[in-house]
């Protein structure tokens, strides 16, 4: 496959705004499809814990089955990043799509009526996932392809990640919606349908023509799992772990003071609102302090603001409190996603932004199931304090295992394949 049509444009200024990386030729189109297909992720959990619920009648058997799509979904997602860096995007991710989408049509053929069998179901969900395509991490592996310079591809770092958190608040208010006029299978072959055409819109801009291909004369796999991979995937990781407690411990705090569950959603909004905003202002900012040196403050500040929640007297110092420790959020997650991509071979990058993500989840799924054993056990206050210490304790152990790339020798470049 050929490269770009268009080169990466030359910086034209110390500090690019958002609208340059905008500006970028094929940019809007690209971006834009890429967000149209991830859309589909925001709306599908929601949609398969409904589909699943109403099918058979047992939460039990819900819970056990998402268990099952986010566990083909997460650990998969390294192997199929790999086939998007060998083939590229084209050949890789369109395959994926429509057997992703085939296979939600079908669960929502099964989930129509009541009776189906859980077994049946997660066979189905599990070969679902399994089929997810690596739209975020090829996005970022794009905007490296787009963007030569490192202010402006940390812009588009900030704003891809910011979208990418607007996408999953927006997906299940959308479904929402859709439960106003069917069924919640709908809210399943909704997603199939925005995978299949935010897919095919993708893959088919002049952007993504050359991605994951191997240069001339370069690598066309790369050599084992990159050392300096670790300390974004540790932070990705803590980071997972800690949040996923989140709404959780809100649960518990507004239940525990008889407050109306109606105020979950918002403090969680909130948390959301200061991901956006911090995210932004990451973007904004030209940091003289390199990537691997920032991600730990990041991840200490999400840590000591997301313990001191727990000292909250009602719900909007709590919604303060989280809007706090969301501004460290986004920083954090687009920080380890420029030091994945700093550190991974030209050839790689689709998989080392891959492996972040899959950490990010792992860490998540992990957290979800800790903070529901230790919530009444524990203080709620101590149980938001332990949640910010794994953020605490995972910033302290980052440390750069290799240098970046940017800081390789020629000869060291050689040697490493790079």
């Amino acid at each position: 496959m050929s490269a770009p049509a268009s080169p990466c444009p030359a910086p034209t200024s110390r500090r690019p705004s958002y609208a340059a990386v905008l500006r970028v030729p094929h940019a809007r189109r690209t971006f834009a499809a890429a967000l149209a297909a991830r859309l589909s992720y925001g709306t599908v959990a929601l949609s398969v814990l409904l589909s699943v619920t109403r099918a058979t009648g047992s939460y039990a058997a819900s819970g056990a089955v998402m268990a099952v799509f986010g566990a083909s979904a997460v650990l998969l997602m390294p192997v199929r990043a790999a086939l998007v860096d060998r083939h590229g995007p084209r050949r890789s991710l369109l395959p994926m799509a429509v057997a992703h989408s085939a296979l939600l049509c079908a669960l929502a053929a099964l989930t129509w009526r009541p009776g189906a069998s859980p077994v049946t179901l997660a066979a189905v969900t599990a070969l679902t996932g399994a089929c997810a395509p690596p739209l975020g991490p090829t996005m970022r592996a794009v905007w490296a392809e787009l963007v030569g310079d490192r202010l402006l591809l940390q812009r588009a770092y900030s704003l891809d990640g910011v979208a990418e958190e607007l996408l999953f608040v927006s997906g299940p208010a959308l479904v929402g919606v859709l439960l106003r006029f069917g069924p919640p299978p709908v809210g399943l072959l909704l997603s199939a349908a925005l995978m299949v055409m935010g897919t095919c819109a993708f893959v088919t801009s002049p952007a993504v023509r050359g991605t994951g291909c191997p240069k001339p004369g370069g690598v066309r796999r790369g050599r084992g799992f990159p050392p300096g991979l670790l300390q974004p995937m540790a932070a990705a990781a803590g980071l997972g772990l800690a949040l996923s407690a989140v709404e959780l411990l809100v649960t518990a705090f507004a239940r525990q003071r008889s407050y109306d569950d109606a105020v979950v959603p918002w403090i969680l909004g909130a948390l959301s609102a200061g991901s956006a905003a911090g995210g932004l202002l990451n973007g904004a900012i030209a940091w003289r302090a390199p990537a691997r040196e920032r991600l730990p403050w990041f991840m200490a500040g999400a840590g000591v603001t997301l313990s001191l929640a727990g000292l909250a007297p009602g719900p909007w110092t709590l919604a303060a409190a989280m809007t706090c420790a969301g501004a460290f959020v986004a920083p954090t997650l687009t920080t380890a996603y420029l030091l994945a991509e700093e550190t991974a071979q030209e050839s790689t990058r689709t998989r080392a932004g891959a492996w972040v993500n899959a950490a990010v989840n792992a860490g998540s799924s992990t957290g979800s199931v800790t903070a529901g054993l230790l919530i009444g056990r524990v203080p709620l206050w101590g149980c938001f304090v332990l949640a910010g210490a794994v953020a605490v304790v995972t910033a302290s152990a980052c440390r750069p295992a290799v240098p970046t790339r940017a800081g390789l020798t020629a000869g060291q470049r050689t040697a490493d394949g790079t």
